[in-house]
């Protein structure tokens, strides 16, 4: 039972996954994002509904290949 203007508990879930993903793309180099990615793909898949889950795996692999800004790369390889 929701309250009004609150969303189910699997949105919430879906939507905090997305939010960890987004996170995941912004602070970690490539190969660490993808098993981040799959570990978020993991776990979610025990708790969303088949729809949600879906959604999730596209927007994941949609964020898996966008390329990382060339600033980051630069940052990434200075911090190594």
């Amino acid at each position: 039972m929701c309250l009004q203007g609150e969303l189910p508990l699997d949105a919430q879930i879906l939507v905090a996954c997305k939010e960890l993903i987004d996170d995941a793309k912004q602070g970690c180099a490539d190969l660490v994002f993808k098993e981040v990615c799959l570990e978020i793909l993991s776990r979610a898949s025990h708790v969303l509904k088949e729809s949600q889950f879906k959604q999730l795996v596209a927007y994941a692999s949609e964020r898996m290949r966008e390329k990382v800004t060339f600033e980051f790369q630069q940052e990434l390889a200075m911090n190594k």
